[in-house]
Parts: C-alpha cells; structure tokens; sequence
C-alpha cells in the first residue's frame, strides 16, 4: 500500500476511515493504515500508512512512515520512508522523507529535503 498509480487501495485496507463528514480538529495518533476523507485541523502522528484521499482537507503537520497525498493538505510532511502526491494531490509545505514520487499535475509548493541515511561506520583498513 504505497499509493503508486498502479495499486487499487480499497476500504479493506484501512483499519481506520475517517469519513467526509467528519470535521476534526486537535492532535490525530494512529498506529495502523489510515484512510481520511474528511477535514483535520492540527497535527497528525502515526505509525501506520497514512492516505488522504480526494475530497480531503489537511491543515496540520504530518509525521508518518507512508504518507500519500490524493487531496488537499496545508502544513509540513515528515515521512521516514516516503510520500506521494497523486494527479489529484496539493500540498502546501515542507516534506522531508526519504522517498518522494510526484504525479505529473499534482501542486507543490514547498521545500523537500531527503537526507542521506545514517551509514555505519567502515573501519579503515
């Protein structure tokens, strides 16, 4: 459940949905794969797959391995492993992560940064 443009992701998929007629505002904390719809207001922190899908609304900071963007969504995205903005995806903010795929149309308006990772130390020989 990456988001690329081939997979079909179904409800199934999701423990969670948070549906579009949800309007949320405060601190959002999920451990396992995450489907919303509706609007959030304020930080997200998750363990899990996070997916904001087409009629969505984000205003909020995001922190989450998996991140994929289908709707809109306002604040910064750190993602350990990766984000992607779909056709339909907006976002308006920083990304830091170490993956990132973009759809050709998709809106970005932001900085992305993708830090190397931290390699063990090779002893010299």
């Amino acid at each position: 459940m990456t988001g690329s443009r081939n997979e079909v992701l179904d409800e199934t998929d999701f423990d969670t949905i948070l549906s579009q007629d949800i309007d949320f505002s405060g601190r959002l904390n999920f451990e396992k794969p995450f489907l919303l719809r509706g609007k959030v207001t304020g930080e997200i922190i998750a363990t899990g797959t996070l997916v904001i899908d087409e009629d969505a609304v984000v205003d909020a900071d995001i922190t989450a391995p998996h991140v994929v963007i289908r709707g809109t969504v306002k604040g910064n995205v750190n993602a350990s492993e990766k984000v992607f903005i779909s056709l339909t995806g907006k976002l308006q903010g920083n990304i830091t992560t170490a993956e990132v795929n973009m759809e050709t149309g998709c809106l970005f308006n932001g900085r992305c940064s993708m830090p190397l990772p931290v390699q063990e130390a090779v002893p010299k020989i």
